[in-house]
């Protein structure tokens, strides 16, 4: 079980590193606006989840009948998410639309769960959230500090932010609540991201033009589509199969991290040394994840919580 719990972790850091790059990839695509990129990123890497799911998909249609408001609602977030995302990084700046809409979605999930489903909230989970808010919290100030930029773009920014932190928690809620059910993770992942992808074919169609009208564009929308949304968010799957939504949207606070480095690497932001110390705070937020003690029965991710069920795991 420990074991399964690291590794489990390992790869949704993973996913969160992969996560990071959006942002800065993104800007080799200036011609591209927002909604542009976040429906070609999640939409083609939605859809590429539920064709590699097709055989789960037919296996699990039943039980997926049966959940369909809960299908739906996640392929509602997934849709809404990378469309607030993308559209907050371009108004507030990479690091601080990555920072706001990455540092309120651990919060919105914790909520969530605890008003959804009375799950109990560890002690652990509480203290890793609140160092990887701390330390987000810092990176935002910093980024307002050093490059404040206009006040009601950053503003906008920021509440597109919460939108997407609060979308992130919710599809990953869904995806979490369809496998707590005996849906195999191939089968919930693949029916929420790809109605939820499905969903954004509209948007794409309407706006993605330019994405095709130079190579280097269509590059970075294949690479996003391809690396951290289709293989990001298979490693996204494996991991939440196996820790609550709470805990994984928390080890994702390891991407703004990421996607700071990557601003001040690439794009040429600055990172004050409070930016820095942000980082920090993130990272010992990880370390404390990584060394927690499971939270309790009520709180088991899925895997455990089969094998605690003989209904569950009859199914």
């Amino acid at each position: 079980m420990r074991r399964e719990r690291l590794t489990a972790i390992a790869a949704i850091t993973i996913t969160s590193m992969l996560w990071g790059t959006t942002g800065t990839a993104a800007t080799f695509a200036p011609g591209a606006g927002p909604l542009a990129v976040g429906a070609a990123a999640l939409g083609i890497g939605g859809i590429l989840q539920a064709l590699i799911a097709i055989p789960a998909l037919r296996a699990g249609r039943g039980q997926l009948r049966a959940s369909l408001p809960l299908t739906a609602l996640g392929a509602a977030a997934v849709a809404i998410y990378p469309l607030a995302f993308y559209s907050s990084m371009h108004l507030a700046g990479v690091a601080l639309g990555t920072v706001v809409s990455l540092a309120s979605a651990p919060l919105a999930s914790g909520v969530l769960e605890w008003f959804a489903q009375r799950t109990p909230l560890s002690r652990w989970w509480m203290l890793a959230a609140g160092l990887g808010v701390t330390g987000s919290t810092l990176l935002c100030l910093s980024k307002m500090t050093h490059d404040p930029g206009d006040a009601g773009s950053t503003l906008a920014g920021i509440a597109l932010g919460l939108l997407a932190g609060a979308t992130y928690a919710t599809y990953s809620w869904c995806a979490q609540r369809l496998m707590s059910r005996g849906i195999s993770r191939a089968a919930s992942m693949g029916a929420v991201f790809g109605a939820g992808g499905t969903l954004l074919v509209p948007v794409l169609l309407l706006t993605g033009a330019p994405l095709i009208a130079s190579s280097q564009a269509f590059a970075v929308a294949a690479y996003m589509a391809l690396i951290p949304m289709f293989l990001g968010y298979l490693l996204f799957g494996y991991g939440l199969a196996r820790v609550t939504a709470s805990t994984a949207t928390t080890i994702t606070l390891s991407e703004p991290a990421i996607a700071a480095i990557l601003a001040v690497a690439i794009v040429g932001e600055r990172l004050s040394t409070v930016g820095w110390t942000g980082l920090g705070i993130i990272a010992v937020a990880l370390a404390v994840l990584a060394i927690a003690p499971t939270n309790t029965v009520s709180a088991l991710p899925i895997s455990d919580a089969k094998r605690a069920s003989p209904q569950m795991a009859a199914s």
